[in-house]
């Protein structure tokens, strides 16, 4: 059987406003992807378990924290989830900000941000033009760039005290591998909801080593 809509709500228990505003993603995501390649097409019948359930997770990991930064947001995964999640908590301050160089891609960001009420804003700049002095709780970041270049837009947002959780694929521990050439740091594997050979990397104490 599918993974369909409802199956995304038994597995996470959303709120019925939340699942409308993963509704309002979705319908935006179909129909902008038809003119604008966002997502690969193919992956669009599998949206509420390769996409939303795939982000829903990465949040589960920091439920507490209110700040997150997504780089290379893309479409917004898992960036938007997680901005859908921090509203229905309602708390003051929480806020995910999405970067993303690619314009048409921020956008679409902006599009869906205004259509939900989401707590996040799009910047279209790169990961390296950040403004420094930032803080957050968490920096995330998925099929981005590889895990050494990674740790290297997150560093300083890591030294003011954030978290990693960055969502791998098949080949994390080649990745951890070489990235443990260059970096000292915590690390703790969590397993993937969505696939038996990936895995969040929960990244903390960060520093470089060489």
């Amino acid at each position: 059987m599918s993974f369909d809509k409802s199956a995304f709500l038994e597995a996470t228990n959303v709120s019925r406003e939340t699942l409308d505003n993963f509704q309002t993603w979705y319908d935006l995501l179909v129909e902008t992807n038809a003119v604008t390649n966002l997502v690969g097409r193919s992956t669009l019948p599998d949206f509420w378990f390769r996409h939303a359930y795939d982000s829903v997770q990465v949040f589960n990991h920091a439920p507490q924290a209110k700040r997150w930064l997504d780089l290379g947001a893309g479409a917004g995964f898992p960036g938007l989830a997680i901005a859908f999640l921090l509203k229905a908590q309602a708390e003051p301050e929480s806020e995910v900000v999405l970067v993303e160089s690619i314009h048409k891609k921020t956008a679409f960001l902006k599009q869906v941000i205004e259509a939900t009420g989401a707590p996040a804003r799009a910047l279209a700049i790169r990961a390296e033009s950040l403004d420094k002095d930032l803080t957050f709780d968490v920096v995330t970041a998925r099929a981005m760039a590889s895990l050494d270049k990674l740790l290297s837009y997150a560093e300083p947002f890591a030294k003011r005290g954030a978290i990693c959780l960055f969502p791998k694929g098949a080949k994390h521990k080649e990745e951890l591998t070489e990235a443990q050439k260059s970096w000292s740091f915590e690390l703790e594997v969590l397993p993937s909801m969505t696939s038996p050979d990936a895995a969040i990397l929960k990244i903390e104490r960060l520093r470089r080593v060489r």
